[in-house]
C-alpha cells in the first residue's frame, strides 16, 4: 500500500456564526467518515485542523500575512490515508464533510 495525503480546501467559512449543536453535527460527520476508513484499514495517520493565521515567505525574503490571501478557498486540514493506488484513494474521499460545505479534496501520493 502507498502512503496519499488528503488536503481540506473549504470555502472560507465563519464558524462563529455556527451553533454548539451544528458544529457537534459537522464533527460526528467528520468523525464518522473517519472510523469508516479506520474500519478498512486504510488510515494512515490522523493530520490536523489548520489555524486561519499565518505568514507566507516568498523568494527574496518577503513575507506577507495570512497564508491564503488571493485563494477564495482555504486548506482547512490533512489526513493521510493507505491505498493501492490514487483511484482507491480517491474512493476513500467519496463522504468527506468538506465537499458536503463545498469545499474539495485534494488527493495527492505521497513519495517514499
Amino acid at each position: 500500500m502507498k502512503d496519499f495525503m488528503f488536503l481540506f480546501r473549504q470555502p472560507n467559512y465563519d464558524y462563529s456564526n455556527t451553533s454548539p449543536k451544528e458544529m457537534q453535527a459537522l464533527a460526528e460527520k467528520w468523525q464518522a467518515w473517519v472510523a469508516g476508513i479506520e474500519a478498512q484499514g486504510k488510515f494512515g495517520s490522523h493530520g490536523a485542523r489548520l489555524a486561519m493565521e499565518g505568514k507566507v515567505l516568498k523568494p527574496g525574503g518577503v513575507i506577507t500575512d495570512g497564508p491564503f490571501v488571493e485563494l477564495r478557498e482555504r486548506l482547512g486540514g490533512f489526513v493521510v490515508v493507505k491505498a493501492e493506488n490514487l483511484d482507491d484513494a480517491i474512493t476513500l474521499a467519496h463522504g468527506c464533510p468538506a465537499i458536503d460545505m463545498g469545499g474539495s479534496v485534494e488527493v495527492r501520493p505521497l513519495y517514499e
